[in-house]
């Protein structure tokens, strides 16, 4: 049975250029404050913030503070985003 709920779908994640950019990001960098972020992904502060908490909430991504800092690390344990990784790192290799 396909599910309907839109947080799980698989073209709500890959529907969006600026959630694929931040996704490509860490997982090729694995963790990085969110000002790296921004840097590395040209993008602004609301719209990286909006799509880093869509991605904590489907499990591809993990929140870690320090203080008033917050580290986004790529959740390399959970199967969808390992595939996802290794989706990525074939498709950016020169093949």
């Amino acid at each position: 049975m396909i599910s309907l709920d839109k947080k799980n779908s698989i073209e709500d994640l890959l529907g969006s250029k600026a959630k694929v950019k931040i996704l490509k990001t860490l997982a090729q960098n694995e963790e990085l404050t969110i000002s790296l972020i921004i840097k590395y992904t040209r993008l602004n502060y609301l719209n990286v913030l909006k799509h880093l908490n869509y991605l904590k909430a489907v499990g591809l991504i993990q929140e870690k503070k320090f203080g008033r800092i917050k580290i986004f690390r790529y959740k390399i344990e959970n199967i969808k985003a390992r595939s996802l990784k290794h989706f990525i790192d074939i498709w950016e290799s020169d093949l």
